[in-house]
């Protein structure tokens, strides 16, 4: 690989590693489930790749990444369009354009969410992290924790609502300083 495309290859995947997390959930609002997000994003990631080099230097790659995963989540659309789950183009339009103007928010709530969930024990984050994977039994989780069906809901409910109250003071405690 000579230095130039090594260079581009580098600055690609500095920045989409940089912005994944905020390309999956614009994708994820626009398909029904988890799955069908990660068949786009996949979709997402090869065509930002292989169109990497219209991209202009300086660019807002966020903005762009944005708007090549509206096109691959239309695209999946059109060939799930038999399906009676899949959002009408109108509505996955309109979802697009308001995540858009969201998004700002919203990573400020995934940056205090990561600060808040460090704040959790390291037992107890390793068991809510746990709840939260697609293969996790919640009944099995609750037995290894020693804890009920309904006592592991009600502990995993005091944690949310712990996590919540967390991330409302660190964005209030962001606006006030600004």
């Amino acid at each position: 690989m000579d230095p130039a495309e090594a260079q581009r290859h580098d600055h690609f995947l500095r920045s989409f590693t940089a912005n994944e997390a905020a390309i999956r959930a614009y994708v994820r609002r626009l398909v029904p489930t988890r799955a069908d997000a990660d068949d786009v994003m996949q979709d997402v990631s090869v065509v930002l790749w292989k169109k990497f080099a219209e991209f202009r230097p300086g660019g807002n790659f966020r903005a762009w990444a944005f708007g090549v995963a509206r096109f691959e989540a239309l695209a999946w659309r059109r060939d799930k369009a038999r399906d009676r789950l899949v959002l009408d183009d109108e509505v996955v339009a309109r979802l697009a354009e308001e995540t858009v103007e969201m998004e700002p928010f919203l990573s400020r709530q995934r940056e205090a969410l990561e600060i808040c969930i460090k704040k959790v024990q390291p037992g107890q984050r390793d068991l809510l992290m746990r709840a939260y994977q697609s293969d996790t039994r919640i009944h099995d989780l609750a037995k290894s924790s020693g804890r009920s069906v309904p006592g592991f809901y009600q502990w995993l409910h005091r944690v949310r609502r712990m996590l919540l109250d967390c991330i409302r003071r660190h964005l209030s405690q962001r606006i006030e300083s600004q």
